[in-house]
């Protein structure tokens, strides 16, 4: 069945529609080897259709999962197993010396057995942190919310070894040189006398706790409470779950998809 280029992109998780139009206007979008052009039709089951040079895949189902990631979890979904890290350790180690083998679990490992391999974490939180991480295979959802150049809030609520003082709060939300650049202006509100609330719309490498340091206080506890829409206060440390409907809906829309 013809459908317009646009729509078939958005159906597909591409791009919304008004941005499936930018590409299009760009020549990003091919129809059987040719340029397509703003209102042409295809039909996305008999025509070859490439955007970017990449050749449209159908759309496979669509996961969204959000945990609340513990402290000492590592954020990543390398597959490893314990005993044959230690049993490798072993084998390498010098005779009559024992090796220490300290494994550290991952995100992956929290995951359900059936759900291992098929989504996969969105940013980063350190292994030091807590709180909201959101897992997916919507790789079109992943970069829009990791990508620096769409600004895409994310909040924390964070412990102090003390309590801060006003101008400092004001320091952290103008920001200051990271890893040779400015970070970029945040929200830095104080809630209680050691615990503030920061919003940020980049993440640099424990730019948190740099940040903190950086004005003299050190990070005692470091929680990630809202990514966009997405909020749960009530989801027990350690659990995962799917994102509802309407929580789905509201995450798309907020990244323009």
């Amino acid at each position: 069945m013809l459908e317009r280029l646009q729509k078939i992109l958005s159906a597909r998780g591409i791009a919304s529609r008004r941005k499936a139009e930018e590409y299009i206007l760009a020549g990003l979008v091919k129809v059987n080897g040719e340029v397509a052009i703003l209102g042409q039709k295809a039909d996305p089951n008999k025509d070859q259709i490439e955007v970017d040079g990449k050749v449209l895949q159908d759309r496979i189902e669509m996961l969204y999962y959000v945990m609340n990631k513990p402290v000492g979890v590592e954020t990543t979904n390398i597959d490893r197993e314990a005993p044959e890290s230690e049993k490798k350790l072993k084998k390498a180690a010098v005779p009559k010396i024992t090796p220490v083998v300290t494994y550290v679990p991952s995100v992956r490992d929290a995951l359900p057995k059936e759900l291992q391999g098929k989504i996969f974490p969105v940013g980063r939180l350190d292994k030091d942190s807590s709180g909201l991480l959101l897992f997916t295979n919507d790789g079109v959802l992943a970069y829009r919310l990791t990508h620096p150049s769409f600004q895409h809030e994310k909040e924390y609520e964070v412990v102090l070894d003390r309590p801060i003082d006003p101008l400092s709060c004001k320091k952290i939300e103008e920001g200051f040189e990271m890893d040779g650049h400015k970070t970029k202006p945040l929200f830095c509100k104080k809630i209680k006398p050691n615990v503030i609330r920061i919003i940020l719309t980049e993440g640099k490498n424990r730019q948190i706790r740099r940040m903190c340091q950086h004005v003299g206080y050190t990070v005692k506890d470091l929680k990630r409470i809202r990514i966009m829409t997405l909020i749960d206060e009530k989801l027990p440390i350690g659990s995962v779950r799917v994102l509802t409907r309407g929580e789905k809906k509201d995450l798309l829309r907020s990244v323009g998809l």
